[in-house]
């Protein structure tokens, strides 16, 4: 019979693979605690940008490939990562380091995967902090979705961009749907079966979106995106409904924590998604990841 893994705690020297859960540490007030993290030209966090710059933080380059000397160095009493989809660390696994994984991601329902903040409070001594954040955390984003649940009309809700020949939209089970369902939407796709992402052509999209009241994406770049940019990245997109009508907003994530903060702070996003939907039930809302699209 296996002895398991010993990881000792408090931890006082942890690598972390992934933003999301560097936020979460910040969120429980040791992020001191970090001495290195990997991917590090994707963090946006204030904090840990800072840290980095001032040395107190290393980057140890890929996750797929970590700088394990310079982890062997550093003292590391574990790593903090999400499950690889091949189920393989690589050699980081053969150098005795804990690994810790949290597979929030996986989890369909959005409370569920906040909850994951108990976890890391567990190996960081902050148990009773990290119950208190989440306890704060379920209270208000129940208190929105009855807030939601008293709309008498859901507009219908279109998401996501084309990307080559595919549109990837998010399967009725999923963790988005979810939240668009709290939030008082009628998500278009929610009947496609699944959890994850779902790939359609465009002319499937077309047929199920053109007459849809309100387009949501995310992306990624240095520039806002426009109504003139946006057509001309895809000229058939001017053939919705929610184009022609200016009813498309945007989130961009090389500006917004929308992929550090949402995993842990679902009430978050679902305030944001209400205050679009439904804009009489939060008008004094501010906008933290998502804006109308601009001319």
């Amino acid at each position: 019979m296996s002895a398991g893994t010993v990881v000792r705690v408090p931890l006082h020297n942890i690598v972390v693979y992934a933003a999301v859960h560097a936020n979460a540490l910040d969120e429980l007030g040791v992020l001191d605690k970090i001495v290195g993290v990997c991917e590090s030209r994707y963090i946006k966090i204030p904090a840990v940008k800072e840290r980095l710059s001032a040395g107190l933080i290393h980057d140890l380059g890929k996750s797929t490939s970590p700088n394990i000397e310079k982890m062997i160095d550093l003292g590391a009493e574990a790593i903090i990562a999400s499950p690889f989809d091949n189920g393989s660390y690589g050699a980081v696994e053969k150098i005795g380091i804990p690994i810790i994984e949290c597979a929030d991601y996986m989890e369909a329902d959005p409370l569920g995967r906040a909850e994951w903040i108990k976890f890391l409070g567990l190996f960081t001594g902050q148990s009773e902090l990290a119950d208190s954040l989440f306890r704060e955390t379920e209270a208000n984003y129940l208190k929105l979705k009855t807030l939601a649940d008293t709309v008498a009309t859901r507009p219908k809700l279109m998401t996501e961009l084309k990307y080559g020949a595919t549109w990837y939209v998010s399967g009725g089970e999923s963790y988005m749907a979810r939240i668009f369902k709290d939030a008082g939407a009628d998500y278009l796709f929610r009947y496609l079966s699944g959890a994850g992402g779902v790939p359609l052509s465009f002319e499937t999209v077309l047929e199920k979106a053109i007459h849809a009241d309100i387009w949501l994406f995310t992306y990624n770049r240095e520039e806002e995106m426009t109504y003139p940019a946006f057509r001309s990245d895809f000229a058939s997109y001017d053939r919705f409904d929610t184009f022609r009508n200016r009813h498309i907003y945007r989130c961009n994530t090389n500006y917004a924590l929308y992929y550090e903060e949402v995993p842990m702070h679902p009430d978050y996003l679902l305030a944001e998604l209400i205050a679009i939907f439904h804009p009489h039930l939060l008008p004094e809302h501010t906008f933290r990841y998502f804006s109308p699209m601009r001319e």
